[in-house]
């Protein structure tokens, strides 16, 4: 068995253009899963954790950010082979989306559409840690 597999990524945000009050946040489209998630993939060899999250944010948003506070670990098993993600809350400044090959659609979306457009149920968890490190609107 190999060893556990090590990703990151950001539950990315934005504040919404005036009057909207609270934040947007950016799911990604992986038509691959055909799955809602928030940026993430995995490190590349001598890439921290924090590096990876940006430049996983970047490839799959077309975004840059500044992250935030760090969110509570995800630990699940994929493709057979146990995995680890730290997340990061982040905000998105410059940027705008193309679609690749690994990334096909991005939403900007409300905490509570976010919330249930979201595949995975550890990815809910993850959100309800991160709305709690936002800016009060």
């Amino acid at each position: 068995m190999s060893g556990t597999v090590r990703a990151a990524g950001c539950v990315l945000w934005r504040r919404p253009p005036a009057p909207a009050v609270g934040v947007e946040l950016c799911l990604v489209h992986r038509p691959r899963y055909d799955d809602w998630s928030f940026p993430k993939g995995k490190l590349k060899r001598g890439e921290s954790l924090r590096a990876a999250a940006v430049r996983e944010v970047l490839e799959e948003t077309g975004h840059h950010c500044v992250p935030g506070a760090v969110l509570p670990m995800v630990r699940y098993v994929a493709h057979g082979r146990p995995k680890e993600v730290t997340y990061w809350s982040a905000e998105a400044t410059t940027g705008s989306f193309t679609p690749n090959d690994e990334v096909d659609a991005v939403l900007w979306l409300s905490p509570t559409a976010a919330r249930e457009r979201l595949t995975q149920p550890r990815d809910r968890e993850v959100l309800a840690a991160a709305l709690r490190t936002f800016p009060e609107p």
